[in-house]
């Protein structure tokens, strides 16, 4: 499931998602506790977060509320605005992190930076549901670039690159935790447990592949040398692996980067310039 923000009004959205004077609807006052937009969002994500994007719709989230789903419509004007508004909430907490991070080099701070990244999906993996070929542009993703482009920006990177590594950084994270996300789902969608599944279809590659070793060396030698060994007993395999795979490349790409900057930055120095 994809979900594609911005299908709805965008003045509407927009004045919403940045609060601007005006926008919110007022709380709805009596008996039970007030209706507002923060309420709500904050609602809808507890539904996500517990069962998923597919659960989520107006009626659970007013049941959660005891109300009716149509009452929620003063506040919210369709599932998608919702969606949009719960995005960017969640977004604030990594953005909250990033800007009291005090790490001196930038370094330090651009790998906390993506490891807190990895945590929050990891939290809330229906966002990774939620596309981002057209961004909610709210003002939690705003922040959370802030973060990232300030400590860059001190370290001397010129501003196009620092734009094009915020999207290597957050592309790197958010691929990899969609793997791990996944891994974790995978038990309780299909009723089989990882290590069930990998022995009971690897099992098979000999009888139904008795040549496999000849038609794939490079593969047969890296895994007799232990390459594909899972050394976590707490962690599934996969999750394993994509966590690998992201902290190899994101040191990579961190290498790569100090390389290139300038001064003292580029030689090991601190975040606060060249």
């Amino acid at each position: 499931m994809v979900v594609y923000p911005g299908r709805g009004d965008a003045r509407r959205a927009m004045t919403l998602l940045w609060r601007a004077p005006g926008g919110t609807p007022r709380a709805a006052a009596g008996r039970r506790p007030e209706l507002t937009v923060d309420l709500v969002v904050e609602t809808a994500v507890a539904v996500a977060d517990a069962e998923g994007m597919e659960a989520l719709s107006m009626r659970a989230v007013g049941e959660r509320l005891g109300r009716t789903a149509m009452s929620l419509y003063t506040y919210v004007a369709s599932k998608n605005e919702l969606v949009e508004l719960m995005y960017d909430h969640v977004f604030g907490e990594p953005a909250d992190a990033a800007e009291a991070d005090g790490s001196p080099h930038w370094r330090t701070a651009a790998q906390a930076w993506a490891e807190r990244l990895w945590d929050f999906y990891l939290r809330h993996p229906w966002t990774l549901e939620v596309s981002t070929a057209r961004p909610v542009l709210g003002p939690n993703e705003y922040r959370l670039f802030e973060a990232l482009a300030a400590v860059l920006y001190r370290a001397g990177l010129p501003p196009a690159r620092i734009r094009t590594t915020y999207g290597t950084l957050f592309n790197l994270v958010r691929g990899q935790v969609q793997v791990a996300a996944e891994s974790r789902r995978a038990e309780a969608v299909t009723g089989i447990p990882e290590d069930e599944w990998w022995y009971g279809r690897s099992a098979l590659l000999e009888e139904v592949a008795p040549d496999f070793g000849a038609r794939f060396p490079t593969l047969t030698a890296m895994e007799r040398a232990g390459a594909f060994a899972n050394e976590s007993e707490s962690e599934p395999y996969l999750e394993q692996e994509a966590r690998e795979t992201f902290r190899s490349g994101l040191a990579s790409v961190l290498d790569a980067l100090e390389a290139r900057l300038p001064g003292p930055a580029g030689a090991g120095g601190s975040a606060g310039g060249p």
